[in-house]
């Protein structure tokens, strides 16, 4: 404890000295029987070996008052007049301030040496332990791991507390597993994060020094560090703080290198679940699409069946070939998704006019939905496009089909219009509307843009749209019509067709 940490550091220093004081008496014991059989440099240089050896084991206070004890000694004992202070020759106070600054010399260049070495080995002992840190952290598979590595080592390096604040995908700053155990206003932690700089601090819960660093990762700051000493006023010593950031550093990859992990992790799970659903869809639609066939055509016989069969059955046999030739397209719709998803759908470009792949679209409309009538609107100087026309025109009939389901009784109407080299081709009703929550949801996969049971259908129409038309490096977008109804538009790019066609289309124009 702080308190008490200076009673034992007082109690070691003295018994170093009084350690100090009798090496000196015993060089002096084994110096006076030979004393007659030596010169007094000789005896000297015992001392001074003698004050080397205490500064190199006990320190440079020690030396110094061995220093001093040696010079009082071999004044004593050795100099004429023997045990008096008084010298008879005045050339023994040059020997002994020779002999006192050059034992003040060798204590301090030893204990310098001693220090510099226990230094060296402090540092060596700490790079140590940051190496198996690192070599820890790498390992580490979830941020529980690295905030309990990082808390061990600053607990065993600087006797300090530590906690990891991590960024949620929410954007807020908590603790690994709840709410934060040292910390009682993020405030601070958050200033942090904002501005990427350390911060000391005192807790207002704890009243405890702490000091707050940012995670900062190669890509983005992952969170903050916070660490709290209870014993001292500052968390750790400025000369130790490249530690303690060298510390922190190890942790912000940490952190990132688990998120991507996750990230990664996440992605492939969802890659391996669109695959297996789209072997499912594929494998389930093929093998209904032929028991379908069967279905439709007996249902077709049997409408068509004439006076031979009584009435009800006839309407029964019509109903049925509506909901078989229902359930067709909904088997259709999910072969194309999973043929587009697998990529084995190879788009058969040519040159053509719009216009040709619209009416067919409206002609298969109408020819399934018998009364209701489209509107086309279409510039006459609409440019040739690139384009898979069978492709397209499945995606004219998706959108068409859908503006029916959904705006029953509504007008349906198709516009087109150029703009800045591309084409857009707008199909829109008066009905409810799109939803405004999530409009892009609408184009994935089972949306349907209504509660289960308000309308029927797989939610692959728009999914199917969508994906053909970004196959063709075009977009498609939805959005809610003034005065009510909705505008499903297509974009597709205009291409500069070759020279050959532009030839054989301006001769084409000099005959008409």
């Amino acid at each position: 404890m702080p308190s008490s940490s200076p009673a034992p550091a007082s109690a070691t220093r003295w018994k170093a000295i009084l350690a100090a004081l009798g090496v000196c008496a015993g060089v002096t014991l084994i110096a006076i029987p030979i004393g007659s059989a030596l010169d007094h440099p000789n005896i000297v240089m015992i001392y001074l070996l003698a004050v080397s050896l205490i500064a190199m084991w006990l320190g440079r206070i020690p030396a110094v008052v061995a220093a001093f004890a040696s010079v009082l000694l071999f004044d004593f004992f050795f100099v004429e007049p023997r045990f008096s202070f008084a010298v008879r020759d005045a050339q023994y106070l040059i020997t002994f301030v020779v002999m006192l600054v050059v034992a003040l010399i060798i204590a301090a260049l030893t204990a310098r040496l001693r220090w510099e070495a226990q230094r060296a080995a402090t540092r060596e002992a700490r790079v140590r332990a940051l190496y198996g840190l690192a070599h820890d952290i790498t390992g580490a598979l979830d941020v529980l791991k690295v905030e309990a590595l990082v808390s061990a080592f600053l607990k065993t390096e600087f006797g300090v507390e530590a906690e990891l604040l991590v960024t949620r995908p929410s954007g807020e700053l908590g603790g690994t597993s709840g709410p934060p155990r040292l910390v009682a206003d993020l405030s601070i932690a958050k200033r942090v994060l904002e501005r990427g700089d350390a911060l000391p601090f005192v807790d207002s819960g704890s009243g405890a020094t702490s000091l707050a660093l940012p995670l900062n990762a190669p890509l983005r700051r992952r969170g903050v560090l916070v660490v709290r000493s209870r014993e001292r006023d500052v968390v750790v010593p400025k000369n130790q703080r490249p530690l303690l950031d060298a510390v922190a550093a190890l942790a912000s990859v940490a952190v990132e290198r688990i998120h991507f992990a996750e990230v990664a992790r996440d992605t492939q799970v969802q890659m391996e679940s669109e695959r297996l659903r789209t072997s499912v869809l594929s494998a389930v639609s093929h093998d209904l699409r032929t028991p379908l066939t069967v279905v439709v055509g007996l249902a077709d016989t049997l409408a068509r069946g004439g006076t031979s069969l009584p009435a009800e059955l006839v309407a029964t046999a019509g109903d049925l070939r509506e909901q078989a030739m229902r359930l067709s397209r909904m088997v259709e719709n999910l072969l194309d998704m999973a043929r587009l998803r697998s990529g084995r759908v190879t788009l058969l470009k040519a040159w053509q006019p719009l216009e040709e792949v619209v009416g067919s679209s409206v002609r298969a409309v109408e020819a399934n939905f018998p009364g209701r009538s489209i509107a086309i609107d279409l510039p006459l100087d609409l440019p040739l496009l690139e384009f898979d026309a069978v492709l397209i025109e499945r995606v004219l009939i998706n959108m068409l089909e859908n503006a029916i389901k959904h705006a029953p009784g509504s007008p349906i109407e198709i516009h087109g219009a150029r703009r800045d080299g591309v084409v857009d081709i707008a199909v829109e009703d008066r009905g409810p509307g799109v939803p405004s929550v999530d409009v892009d949801g609408l184009f994935d996969m089972f949306e349907r843009g209504e509660a289960e049971g308000r309308s029927t259908g797989t939610g692959l129409g728009l999914a199917i749209c969508r994906t053909i038309v970004e196959a063709h490096g075009g977009s498609i977008r939805a959005f809610n019509r003034e005065g009510g109804g909705a505008s499903f538009v297509i974009t597709l790019p205009v291409v500069t067709p070759p020279a050959e066609l532009e030839t054989a289309l301006s001769s084409l124009g000099d005959r008409r």
